[in-house]
């Protein structure tokens, strides 16, 4: 979840609650626009135009805003015509295949949600799990909220690439031949605590509210209908992540995070250093429930010693209640990046999708 996070969703302002308008447009029709305008470009050229084709179509704007608030967010609604046929076309043919498939496209939209479960983020991800391992002499026990199908469950099965400028830094898994892992590019700036090798996990977990089964194919339909149509690099990179799940499928448990975190906590080895994290998570919690899962944590620091690594941005979705996810940096110095928190203290800017990790 998930970024803004170009395999999430995009919106106008997180300052922009529901039901507003901006000017003479309305708060869905900014929503489509500035995914169009700001969010696509650069990732997805036909993405930003059916958004912005979007955005000037008052009849499909009125169609979408009879869908439930938190549904009617771009890539949402985008994904499920995917799933369900729609190519790479212009915005006219885009809407005649909307016009033919409306039913079924609201049907998937209703059923679905956004669940991206980019596995590249494991690359900004990666130093700070491996400093973690080795500040604390033990291998990780992990477990990630809103962990979708649980493929970033496994940055020690990954093999990645941090380019630094001079030269590459290569880390693969133990013990795996070269083209059965996926490898994870990144560019790094600033002190990044690069590893040397690869922390030991010895234990995965996940709680998302409808996980997915990477033995299912529909459910590996719809993860592939959320990368973005031109991004097949994306796309392999998933399918390779979803082999290395099927063959160790991790424990995913269904239900509220703020419900289930704590139960699964306690399953988690002790002799291991638990890892709670999250990436484009925060942003479908209104100001209440996010406030009720910093108490959990802050109590799993003190009873578990429990580290937190939270990868947020400020614009996955509009905020209803007008809270902001991510108070401790401006939107502008993110620049739809994302800001990775290590137990709350600001650590680095991460690209959405792990292609980049500014050190702070």
């Amino acid at each position: 979840m998930s970024p803004v996070d170009p395999g999430s969703t995009g919106s106008p302002s997180g300052d922009l609650a529901a039901g507003e308008t901006r000017g003479a447009e309305s708060a869905t029709a900014q929503w489509y626009r500035h995914f169009g305008t700001v969010d696509a470009p650069g990732n997805s050229d036909c993405y930003a135009a059916w958004s912005v084709g979007i955005a000037e179509d008052p009849e499909l704007l009125r169609r979408i805003d009879e869908w439930p608030y938190n549904k009617r967010q771009p890539l949402l609604m985008l994904a499920a015509a995917r799933f369900l046929g729609a190519r790479i076309s212009p915005y006219p043919d885009f809407r005649a295949f909307l016009d033919a498939h409306w039913e079924d496209v609201s049907r998937t939209v209703l059923a679905r949600a956004t669940q991206t479960n980019e596995a590249g983020r494991c690359a900004t991800l990666l130093p700070s799990l491996a400093q973690i391992a080795a500040d604390g002499g033990r291998p990780l026990a992990l477990i990630e909220v809103g962990a979708s199908a649980g493929l970033a469950l496994f940055p020690d099965r990954y093999g990645y690439e941090y380019d630094a400028g001079p030269g590459l830094t290569r880390l693969a898994p133990a013990g795996a031949a070269a083209g059965t892992y996926p490898v994870l590019g990144c560019t790094v700036t600033g002190p990044v605590p690069l590893p040397a090798e690869l922390p030991g996990v010895v234990w995965r977990a996940g709680i998302d509210l409808n996980p997915l089964d990477v033995r299912n194919p529909d459910d590996v339909a719809w993860l592939e209908a959320l990368i973005w149509p031109e991004q097949d690099f994306r796309r392999e990179r998933l399918r390779r992540a979803i082999a290395i799940a099927q063959a160790d499928p991790p424990l995913l448990v269904a239900g509220d995070l703020n419900d289930q975190l704590s139960a699964l906590a306690a399953r988690a080895p002790s002799d291991a250093t638990l890892v709670v994290f999250h990436s484009a998570v925060m942003a479908y919690l209104d100001a209440e429930a996010r406030e009720r899962f910093r108490a959990t944590m802050a109590r799993l620091a003190v009873d578990r010693g429990c580290h937190w690594l939270s990868n947020e941005g400020h614009t996955v979705v509009i905020q209803a209640d007008g809270s902001s996810v991510v108070p401790e940096m401006d939107e502008s110095r993110l620049r739809g990046r994302f800001l990775l928190l290590h137990n709350g203290k600001p650590t680095a800017i991460t690209g959405p999708h792990g292609q980049s990790l500014e050190w702070l």
